[in-house]
């Protein structure tokens, strides 16, 4: 689970090209590698500035051989989780799940129970998007004020493992600039979504994590 704060108050200059990010590459072995590894969580304001977007990346570390291959685990519900008051408890959720070739999409809307389980939200909001496969321009749609993508995509976390690796032995006391990047040549499956900061709180700050939750 990726959790993290991001200001959504409109028309404040300080949240221009805000960018969030929480990264995990190394999981446990029950998911490390697998179709419901979460690898990055991003939330940003979008170019148009009264956008929020919510990017969820799974499956990484894919190499370009593996990548034309992989694809959404249809059995794997991906979550992204929205505090609108400071509770540390989701009151929106937007859903994605996998179905024969297209992403659909749930929410933003109350979950029926917060919590570690989720039934689908077949009342909310729903929207699909063709998968993108590996290779060709991205396929987006647009319903209701909302965008989506999903589909493989360039890994785009940079981190120097080495030169961390040398800084937790005490060989070195700072990265280089430039770094290695680590991620350079892997891919990741993306699930992109976009929506107005009205649906989800309007003003002010949010917390937001994404989940993954495989069916029971």
């Amino acid at each position: 689970m990726k959790k993290m704060k991001i200001s959504i108050g409109i028309g404040v200059l300080a949240v221009v090209g805000l960018l969030t990010v929480a990264a995990d590459h190394i999981d446990a072995p029950d998911v490390k590698g697998g179709s419901s590894d979460i690898t990055d969580f991003y939330a940003f304001q979008g170019q148009n500035t009264d956008n929020v977007v919510f990017v969820a990346n799974v499956q990484g570390l894919l190499s370009p051989s593996a990548t034309g291959n992989a694809s959404f685990d249809e059995n794997v519900l991906v979550e992204i989780n929205i505090d609108t008051n400071a509770d540390n408890v989701e009151d929106l959720v937007i859903q994605a799940i996998p179905r024969d070739g297209k992403m659909y999409f749930f929410g933003p809307m109350a979950p029926n129970a917060p919590g570690l389980n989720s039934t689908i939200l077949i009342n909310a909001t729903q929207s699909s998007v063709d998968i993108t496969p590996y290779g060709s321009s991205a396929i987006t749609a647009t319903n209701a004020g909302m965008t989506y993508f999903a589909g493989p995509r360039d890994d785009p976390f940079f981190m120097d493992f080495a030169q961390y690796g040398e800084i937790i032995a005490g060989n070195a006391t700072s990265f280089n600039n430039p770094g290695a990047d680590t991620f350079s040549g892997t891919n990741v499956m993306s699930i992109v979504v976009e929506v107005p900061k009205s649906a989800v709180g309007g003003s002010g700050s949010i917390n937001t994590w994404v989940e993954s939750k495989r069916k029971q």
